[in-house]
């Protein structure tokens, strides 16, 4: 029988958990879903990602005004994905920030991954046309932005660590609680999604960027909020390991084909049962083949690309 498209099927609502991290630092967390978060300055907040509508992000927004009622200055992306931007509207946000290179990949195939992640995933796109249109930053930086959050609760730096789970992902640090907000470049307990990715750089240089900063606490683009030392090198360490089984099983094979087939054998003992595993190995085996093929840049997903490529591989 051939397995649903996708997310499509994925039809459940999952559990929001919303944890304190420390004082004036929260993250929403939901099964497997896209996480966000948010931190309090002095008389402002920031807000980490902004859900794939506003009406999904107003609702995670009503449980954050249980803890603080403090305007959002900031509303920081960490890609460009369509789930993780398309609510920034219900925000209010001053400011938009991304690095510059997630404003023109928005502006070169956002239309088409608002398409293709609603296809996927519809469960996430609650009530779709309250989306106004795309979301476009007011503030891009190429390598560090640094907000001083004041009342001497320190900074919160946003720092691009290098290619990864897309061109322009970043991640938020706060130095003094030693808090990381790493976007999708690394997962806790959850699968990775690698269809717009560079996996030779993120499996190496880029991940031992983000293991550099000496985490206490992470949260991944989905999955469990790791803790502690051992738990944030776990988060990295899965994330690596994925990667690279990827990558030593795609060039073992003679075919896109075998490549999905001895991928899937390989991971599928440890992280099968993971969220959102079946979902993207084929759209993240595609990908890889390509880059290791000589396709530098990813091909767009487009809504019908993913159904020929789930056809090929998954069905």
């Amino acid at each position: 029988m051939a397995k649903p498209f996708a997310s499509s099927a994925d039809l459940g609502e999952k559990r929001q958990s919303l944890e304190v991290l420390a004082p004036g630092v929260y993250a929403l967390t939901a099964e497997g879903d896209p996480n966000v978060g948010a931190i309090e300055g002095e008389d402002f907040l920031v807000c980490f990602e902004a859900l794939a509508t506003p009406v999904a992000a107003r609702a995670w927004l009503a449980r954050l005004r249980e803890h603080t009622d403090k305007p959002v200055r900031y509303l920081v992306l960490s890609h460009y994905h369509a789930v993780r931007v398309l609510g920034a509207s219900a925000f209010g946000a001053d400011l938009i920030v991304t690095h510059e290179r997630t404003r023109e990949l928005i502006a070169e195939r956002g239309e088409q991954d608002w398409a293709s992640e609603y296809a996927r995933m519809p469960r996430l796109f609650q009530e779709p046309d309250s989306i106004p249109g795309l979301t476009w930053p007011t503030v891009t930086f190429s390598d560090r932005f640094t907000i001083d959050l004041g009342g001497g609760r320190g900074d919160l730096v946003l720092q691009y660590c290098g290619r990864g789970h897309t061109e322009g992902d970043l991640v938020a640090w706060l130095p003094r609680q030693r808090i990381m907000f790493a976007g999708d470049l690394v997962e806790s307990q959850a699968a990775l999604y690698t269809g717009d990715a560079f996996h030779r750089d993120w499996a190496s240089s880029t991940l031992d960027r983000v293991a550099s900063f000496g985490a206490e606490t992470l949260v991944g683009g989905r999955g469990a909020v790791a803790r502690g030392e051992a738990g944030v090198a776990a988060a990295i360490g899965q994330t690596r390991d994925f990667l690279t089984v990827m990558l030593h099983e795609t060039r073992a094979a003679g075919s896109l084909k075998e490549a999905f087939e001895r991928t899937h054998r390989a991971l599928e003992p440890r992280y099968g049962k993971w969220p959102i595993f079946e979902h993207c190995l084929p759209f993240n085996v595609s990908r890889l083949w390509d880059e290791l093929h000589g396709v530098e840049r990813p091909r767009i997903w487009t809504a019908e690309r993913d159904r020929q490529v789930w056809d090929e591989l998954q069905s």
